[in-house]
């Protein structure tokens, strides 16, 4: 019996290190575990150092009380014939309050959510045209959310949010997307460049107009100011008993060389002045003052004509008055 003793103790320390050490365990942070007793749900246990019976009681799972996030693949076709493939990712969390209905009562809740979310996208998206797919994706997201929280709620999932973070469409519609905005940018591109030259244009327009309004003025300003210094030198010469006509004459005749002065300092000057004589000032004078002469001889003549033609309309005018009133009277 000593015998037996001294063989049977080692083996009962094991044996009682071993149940030691099954009885007890840790639960991480943020994890929950779920204890059964042969088979039957008996305790959820958070984190820290736990208890149980050895042999008995069984770890039967552990749930994970983070925020996790499943990423899901949709193709699907819009209504306007294209097919696109949306990434989905979903976050969510398990209910730290049920904990129990999300171990028991859902077998697989990646697949359930994989499900509902093919459901709600293949319904949404078929609905929208390729470019309303991605003005509305938070649409789409929100839809998704909004039924995964009416089925999963039940199951102790809650649904922190749902992202549309990619939207793939077909490698020929995506290449006809960058052409048709390449080609937008470019017409927007040729519009601002035509603006800019048109602007261009109207600025050096008003520059001229500008330029040509400020020459005129400049030209008015100085015949204006030749014409009150001939006035003077006129006046002046009048003084010292010169007529009008003589001075005008004396004026031109002034002018005329130096004309031909300045053209003199002019070395690379191709122009020829002609006539050139000494005669040829008073002879412009003198056909000017013919010609302004002739012009009120012509208006005197014509004011003349006009006068004669309105008397005799007026002196007919009274003559076809009085037949008119004989005749109404013989009606009579």
């Amino acid at each position: 019996m000593g015998g037996f003793g001294v063989f049977l103790i080692p083996i009962l320390l094991v044996i009682g290190f071993f149940l030691l050490l099954g009885t007890f365990f840790t639960v991480k942070q943020q994890t929950a575990a779920v204890v059964e007793r042969f088979g039957k749900f008996t305790s959820m246990r958070q984190s820290g150092l736990q208890l149980k019976i050895p042999v008995i009681d069984k770890i039967a799972g552990r749930i994970n009380l983070k925020i996790q996030q499943l990423d899901v693949i949709v193709e699907t076709k819009t209504k306007d014939d294209v097919f696109v493939r949306l990434k989905i990712s979903v976050q969510f969390q398990v209910r730290r309050e049920k904990v129990y209905d999300a171990f028991y009562r859902l077998q697989n809740p990646h697949d359930q959510i994989t499900a509902y979310v093919f459901d709600v996208v293949r319904a949404e998206v078929p609905k929208m045209k390729l470019d309303y797919v991605f003005e509305k994706k938070d649409d789409i997201a929100i839809a998704v959310k909004r039924e995964l929280n009416e089925a999963m709620m039940d199951y102790g999932y809650d649904i922190i949010k749902t992202l549309v973070t990619d939207i793939d469409p077909d490698v020929q519609v995506k290449a006809a997307m960058n052409r048709i905005n390449a080609a937008e940018r470019e017409k927007t591109a040729a519009e601002y460049e035509a603006e800019a030259d048109r602007i261009k244009i109207v600025a050096k327009a008003r520059a001229e107009a500008e330029s040509k309004r400020l020459q005129g003025q400049g030209i008015a300003d100085q015949r204006r100011e030749i014409a009150r210094g001939l006035e003077e030198s006129v006046d002046v010469l009048n003084n010292v008993g010169i007529n009008s006509q003589e001075a005008s004459a004396l004026i031109v005749v002034t002018q005329h060389y130096d004309t031909l002065q300045s053209l003199g300092e002019e070395t690379n000057s191709n122009l020829i002045l002609l006539p050139n004589s000494p005669q040829a000032g008073s002879d412009m004078l003198n056909n000017m003052i013919a010609s302004f002469t002739a012009s009120a001889q012509i208006g005197e003549q014509m004011k003349k004509t006009a006068a004669k033609k309105d008397g005799e309309t007026k002196r007919e005018r009274p003559s076809r008055d009085r037949e008119s009133g004989y005749g109404d009277s013989d009606d009579l």
